[in-house]
């Protein structure tokens, strides 16, 4: 059976041109059955028959209390959750939401080239890549540093594997540091969540490395590829 992903691009606060081109990537990939949704009703529905919830660039607060119970118990029972770039920028107002992604949005510089340092490619999204992942995009800073032990003041928590870093030497307007996780991943109780970062233009969603290392996040979390 093919298995499906419900894929949620609800946007309350700045929405990206780029969502159709992502969910246009996403179907590609050719291995899921993908439902797409902007309607927060959907996630109040009982979420068991899907691989893995993907929030693609959804921004702001998108979810109903009911939806965010539904989600919560989904992912900690053993569902996968991929956020993909702005799902960074939603949920502020649910703790929750914080420890499971990981990290917060804090700011981004200008939309530039840059270099992503691949810091693990013993996972499905990143062994692919070269050490040096030459891309364009906005190089988001955190709230926190993901990888950090301890509960930051928005809700995150470390203990994630990252899998690759921003080289803030590479771009201008970088604010972390020298230590800048820019893709991880992390366990949610049963559930596992795969975080990236990129994915701010539409032509990242045309081009064959980064489309490969969405599908390789997805396919983790979704526990058909190891």
């Amino acid at each position: 059976m093919t298995a499906r992903l419900l894929v949620y691009t609800r946007t309350t606060d700045y929405r990206h041109d780029s969502i159709p081109d992502a969910v246009a990537a996403v179907r590609a990939l050719g291995e899921y059955a993908v439902e797409h949704t902007e309607d927060s009703s959907a996630l109040e529905a009982p979420l068991d028959g899907y691989a893995a919830v993907v929030f693609l660039s959804t921004s702001g607060e998108v979810l109903t209390p009911a939806g965010r119970d539904r989600l919560a118990r989904y992912v900690d029972s053993g569902g996968g959750f991929v956020g993909v770039h702005a799902a960074a920028c939603t949920e502020y107002d649910w703790p929750y939401y914080g420890e499971l992604l990981g990290a917060r949005f804090a700011r981004h510089p200008a939309l530039q080239p840059g270099k992503a340092l691949v810091e693990d490619r013993d996972h499905p999204a990143t062994r692919h890549l070269p050490a040096v992942w030459e891309f364009t995009d906005e190089w988001y800073d955190f709230r926190t540093n993901p990888r950090g032990e301890g509960r930051g003041q928005d809700g995150g928590r470390g203990r994630v594997r990252v899998l690759a870093t921003a080289d803030e030497s590479s771009y201008d307007g970088g604010r972390m540091g020298p230590d800048h996780p820019l893709v991880w991943c992390r366990e949610q109780g049963a559930g596992r969540v795969f975080y990236t970062a990129l994915g701010h233009s539409s032509e990242a969603y045309r081009d064959p490395d980064f489309v490969a290392h969405l599908g390789g996040g997805i396919g983790w979390s979704a526990g058909v590829e190891v």
